[in-house]
């Protein structure tokens, strides 16, 4: 409010110079100004009735304070509700009341002489009740005025605030901002003048309560107007209205007044007006008003100057109030403290929330539950975890224990803090100390942090640990629902955990809980991408038959499995099947198509769907990809980047390059990843100057290069032996980016076949220190070189610091070193290895297998065999390991073990054909061991096996039975022999005149 207007307002009394008349033109247009500035006091006056009939003013705003007012309030709401209801009667309206009210309501002249004889009787019983009762009874307030009047006359009575106040109730609603009428005003002062000044102090602090702040100070006005000077109560009212305001000036004013009037304010007052006073920094005025004022300072008023000075950010000053209360004999409580702590907290002065705490704690004042919490939660968002988990300790050390609120506060901003899925190993150690404890504690997470936690355990590798959240949740109550479960799965089939992801889906459908299409489509889609497309199609069956509609996701998941799989005629069953469902087909089906078909082995069909995509309409053989209703989709940076990627694997690359400057003169652009793909297809090609010549190309289109354009460069640099460039690009790699497992891997794996294997296992070293993990590929590639040199006894160290850290080997590691092992002559250790292997890390089929060699150099898993293996047995992809021990065991001469493996092998597999060599080597071996009845029951069984016999496995079995002096069993096999040669050599004769 201007301050001249209030100044002016205020000199309205009987002992300034200055006074109003309430007609002159002056006052009208002062009072004019105070309506457009007191519309924003409405909302600010609270209605809390305080000391001294102060109606509607609590203090000022305190957020340390008013959380612990509210669960003081939660905790005895009881008791509240009590005593609010008893201050409330439903009883009906006294006999006497209705009397009195029925005679001074009736007729004009109230007090005529028959209402006046009529009301004696009722003297001596007139109680501030009774008053208070008759006036609510009348309707006219003239007549109310007249009995108030004739009440406050009798002897033994007088007025209470009550009664006031329902005088005012009477005359003024609360939603009436007009001011009272004066003649209603002038009846009271004829009937008795200091009655009305009572009843203007009453109606002003009533205005005020109702927030109508302009029409108060108009009472005010009329107060002063007719000679009355506002009381005590009215004062302390209009001061804390100003404070409310924020208009501290004026409420200056005001008390200037009131100090004039020889009136102090009250405590309440006096402690409001102290607050606003160090909210601005004025604290030494604070303290100079409770001089003035002759009060004694109390550890409430202390409490509210700290609070006041914390929201001036004067937080030394509000320490230095600590020892100022001890030294005026003034404890500080738990308000106090937390009135400082909470004050801190809110302006992020978080080293000094840990100093108070501390001072609470050793004093004995501890902080609640919800300040912990609150606590916690700032401590989470500045990023100190460590600190926030030590609170929960202090919470414990209060008395408090920790629930739901504070663990999820935790876990949640560790977890889900940033987005970020990867977490460092002490962050995601000390959440998991957090999620064990509150376990334990009975607690559960919210749905939307067992989405967070699951996900930075699965980033960490712990899987099944991710794998048992849920179930332990659900242990202590907690109730999964979709989105909890298709997330978990997601995270899962990420990691490519599908056993796991397996079993918890079937445990979500155990539990009752319908898939939706959603969570269906994220079990097809990562399942067909794990290979292990039949139970993806078991899925997608399921999921039509319990009603639930296949997307355009799901479809296109199955159909790019199926043509990777080379499963053609499945996928365009499929795709049709999709049309005649009605499920369009979207520029994502169209590139996995082209992709799918460039891995089946058939880029030309995928370039005719390509051309039929461009607008090409005689385009044979793709006709069922495309419907007169819907003729296909033009073509996105991915569907080119498919196209790309397929000429580059068959080493197309010329064509791939004219692609991509096609791709840009029809205006799309292409990306990293498309660069990326042909970088990589020149590189295997050798054509290393036109891979420079697109990176180029690449960094003039705005794109940097990416770790997998280096890769590719590392990885032909390698090849060609030339360390030298190497080092160039893994120089200019490091001032872009930091390299990850990939590159680490390929580097370690071209130092080692090089024989440099010590600059490689120091690289690995290297490659930890930078917190890039070894995975499964980076250390078989070291156990490959150290083989290759003959050092097995590393290579076994190594195997061992695998299991150490976590890494688990798998099928390609054991073939590795149980190659190296053999070659090296350590048969033992390399039976022992396959005995290992066999227990944990063997592939039951063939879709597991070739999952297991992903991440592998194609040109090293063809040096070890087994790509022939899976193309040839696709149930039986570890013959290779079997023949390989059982072939060295045969050049060793121990025999007896060869024979073992080989009968265990023929368990395992329905045929052998590949083992011909294996048993004629064996059946030699065998007599020459002069062992002629087991090499006769080799050779049976060879037979039975569809393992058919070679000339030389004849001719060691008639040497072996002449050297043990079977004569006329040799010349019978001879004779034997002597005719299938014959029959051979004319069967030969025949198909080759045919």
């Amino acid at each position: 409010m201007n301050k001249t207007v209030v100044r002016c307002l205020l000199s309205r009394s009987n002992h300034l110079l200055i006074q109003f008349s309430t007609n002159s033109s002056l006052n009208r247009s002062l009072l004019d100004i105070v309506p457009t500035y007191t519309r924003y006091l409405t909302t600010r006056l609270i209605s809390t009735p305080p000391p001294d009939e102060m109606y509607g003013f609590d203090e000022p705003f305190s957020p340390n304070e008013s959380r612990e007012v509210v669960g003081l309030t939660k905790d005895y709401s009881f008791l509240l509700d009590s005593l609010a209801g008893s201050g409330k009667t439903d009883e009906s309206p006294s006999v006497d009341a209705i009397s009195i009210a029925n005679a001074v309501s009736c007729g004009d002249d109230v007090f005529g002489s028959k209402p006046q004889k009529f009301l004696r009787q009722f003297r001596e019983k007139l109680s501030e009740s009774l008053v208070i009762e008759v006036l609510r009874l009348i309707e006219r307030p003239s007549a109310a005025i007249s009995f108030f009047v004739w009440a406050g006359r009798q002897i033994g009575y007088k007025h209470t605030p009550s009664v006031y106040n329902a005088l005012v109730d009477l005359i003024v609603r609360d939603d009436d901002d007009e001011k009272v009428p004066e003649e209603l005003l002038q009846q009271i002062r004829e009937d008795d003048k200091e009655m009305l000044g009572e009843f203007l102090n009453v109606l002003i602090r009533r205005r005020c309560r109702n927030g109508s702040f302009s029409i108060a100070l108009e009472e005010l006005g009329r107060l002063k107007d007719f000679r009355f000077r506002p009381s005590r109560s009215t004062y302390n009212c209009l001061i804390q209205a100003f404070l409310n305001a924020g208009s501290l000036d004026s409420a200056s004013l005001v008390h200037r007044e009131m100090s004039l009037a020889n009136l102090s304010m009250d405590g309440f007052t006096l402690r409001c007006f102290a607050y606003s006073l160090c909210k601005v920094g004025k604290w030494r005025e604070a303290l100079a008003l409770v001089e003035t004022e002759k009060f004694v300072p109390d550890t409430i008023f202390y409490t509210k100057l700290i609070s006041g000075l914390c929201e001036a950010s004067l937080f030394e000053e509000a320490m230095d109030f600590l020892n100022r209360m001890r030294a005026a004999s003034c404890l500080p409580n738990v308000v106090t403290y937390s009135t400082l702590l909470c004050g801190c907290l809110s302006k992020k002065q978080l080293g000094r929330c840990k100093r108070v705490l501390s001072m609470m704690m050793i004093e004995g004042c501890y902080p609640s539950p919800k300040v912990f919490n609150s606590l916690v939660n700032a401590y989470c968002k500045a990023g100190d975890h460590s600190y926030a988990y030590k609170l929960l300790k202090k919470m414990v050390q209060c008395g408090h224990t920790p629930g739901y609120v504070v663990y999820n506060i935790l876990i949640g901003s560790i977890c889900g803090g940033g987005g970020k899925d990867s977490l460092s190993c002490d962050l995601l150690e000390l959440a998991e100390k957090a999620y064990s404890e509150m376990l334990a504690a009975g607690v559960v997470l919210n749905k939307i942090n067992v989405s967070s936690f699951t996900r930075c355990l699965c980033s960490a590798g712990k899987y099944e640990k991710a794998f048992s959240v849920i179930r332990e949740m659900i242990g202590q109550g907690f109730i999964p629902d979709n989105s909890t479960y298709s997330k978990v799965l997601g995270y899962l089939c990420n990691a490519s955990k599908m056993e796991m992801a397996f079993l918890l889906f079937e445990e979500m459908k155990n539990r009752s809980l319908v898939a939706d299409v959603y969570t269906y489509t994220i079990m097809v889609d990562s399942f067909c991408k794990a290979g292990l497309i039949e139970q993806a199609r078991k899925w997608f069956d399921e999921m039509r038959k319990v009603g639930c509609t296949p997307n355009v996701v799901t479809y296109t998941a199955l159909i790019h499995a199926y043509l990777k799989a080379k499963k053609v005629s499945y996928a365009n069953e499929l795709f049709e099947e999709m049309l005649s469902e009605g499920c369009v087909p979207n520029i994502v089906t169209y590139s996995a198509l082209i992709d799918g078909h460039c891995k089946a082995g058939q880029t030309e069909k995928a370039c005719r769907i390509f051309e039929r995509m461009c607008g090409s309409k005689d385009v044979p053989d793709v006709d069922r990809y495309f419907t007169q209703q819907h003729d296909g989709e033009r073509p996105n940076v991915v569907t080119y980047g498919a196209l790309v990627d397929g000429f580059c694997k068959s080493h197309r690359v010329e064509e791939a390059r004219k692609l991509l400057d096609a791709m840009s003169m029809e205006g799309c652009e292409p990306n990293e990843i498309v660069y990326d793909a042909l970088i990589d297809g020149l590189c295997k090609v050798g054509k290393l100057d036109e891979a420079q010549e697109v990176k180029t190309e690449m960094s003039e289109h705005g794109f940097t290069a990416t770790i997998y354009t280096y890769s590719s460069l590392i990885d032909r640099y390698f090849k060609m032996k030339r360390q030298d460039l190497v080092s160039k690009v893994l120089s200019k790699m490091l001032d872009n980016c930091k390299p990850n497992v990939v590159i680490y891997t390929e580097m370690i794996d071209g130092l080692c076949k090089v024989g440099k294997t010590d600059e490689a296992y120091k690289l690995m070293k290297v490659m930890e220190e930078n917190g890039c993990q070894p995975n499964v590929v980076t250390y078989t590639a070291l156990i490959d070189g150290f083989g290759m040199i003959g050092k097995i006894e590393t290579c076994l160290e190594l195997l061992e610091r695998m299991g150490s850290k976590g890494v688990a080997p798998n099928y390609v590691t054991y073939r590795v070193l149980i190659g190296h092992c053999c070659e090296n002559g350590v048969l033992d250790v390399a039976h022992n290895l396959l005995e290992e292997m066999k227990q944990t890390h063997w592939p039951t089929h063939a879709a597991g297998y070739r999952k297991v060699i992903e991440g592998f150099n194609k040109e090293f898993i063809e040096s070890l065999g087994l790509l022939d293996e899976i193309a040839q047995d696709d149930t039986a992809p570890f013959l290779s390991v079997y023949r390989l021990l059982i072939d060295n065991l045969i050049k060793a001469e121990r025999l007896e073990m060869a024979l073992t493996l080989l009968e265990e092998v023929a368990t395992l597999s329905p045929t052998l054909a590949n083992y011909s060599s294996t048993y004629n080597m064996l059946i030699e071996s065998l007599c020459l061991a002069d062992k002629v009845d087991k090499a006769f029951q080799l050779f049976f069984d060879m037979t039975k096996k569809g393992v058919s016999p070679d000339m030389e496995s004849f001719c060691s079995l008639i040497k072996g039975l002449f050297r043990n002096r079977k004569i006329s069993e040799g010349l019978l096999l001879l004779d034997v022999v002597s005719h299938m040669e014959i029959q051979w050599i004319e069967e030969k004769r025949g198909s080759d005149g045919a």
